[in-house]
C-alpha cells in the first residue's frame, strides 16, 4: 500500500485570530475557505513545507509551533496535517490559490463556509487554540 500524500495546513495565528483563506482555484473547491498550506514536497519535512507554502501563497515567513492533533481523509491518496504556526514577518496577501484572507477571532470562525474536508480539523485546532 502506498503512502498517502501530504497537505499541510496552517492554523496561522496573530493576536488571537486565525487565519483563513478563501479559494480561487480550481474551479470545485472556489469561494470555500481553508487553512492556508499545500502539498509536502518529495525530500521536504512537513514543517518545511508549511513554511515554504506561507511563503508563496501568502508572501510571510512563519514559525511552526506544534502538530494538531488528528490527520483528515482529503480525495483519495491524500491526508492532511494540520500545524500551528505564528506569524514571524510580512502580512499576508492572497498570492496564489485564494482571493480574499480573514483572521477570525474565536467567536467569528464559522462565519465562513469552510471546505468540508478542513471543518473536522477547524474543529481540532479549536481544542488546542489558546488566543
Amino acid at each position: 500500500m502506498t503512502q498517502p500524500i501530504v497537505v499541510v495546513g496552517a492554523a496561522l495565528t496573530d493576536a488571537g485570530r486565525l487565519l483563513a483563506a478563501r479559494r480561487s482555484a480550481p474551479p470545485d473547491l472556489a469561494g470555500r475557505w481553508e487553512l492556508p498550506g499545500g502539498k509536502v514536497e518529495p525530500g521536504e519535512t512537513p514543517e518545511g513545507a508549511l513554511v515554504r507554502e506561507l511563503r508563496e501563497e501568502l508572501g510571510v515567513t512563519a514559525e511552526v509551533v506544534e502538530r494538531v492533533p488528528g490527520e483528515w481523509s482529503l480525495k483519495p491518496g491524500y491526508v492532511l496535517r494540520v500545524f500551528t504556526a505564528r506569524l514571524l514577518a510580512g502580512s499576508p496577501e492572497p498570492l496564489e490559490d485564494h482571493d480574499e484572507l480573514r483572521w477570525l477571532t474565536p467567536d467569528e470562525v464559522w462565519d465562513v463556509d469552510w471546505l468540508d474536508q478542513d471543518v473536522a480539523a477547524v474543529e481540532t485546532v479549536l481544542t488546542v487554540w489558546k488566543p
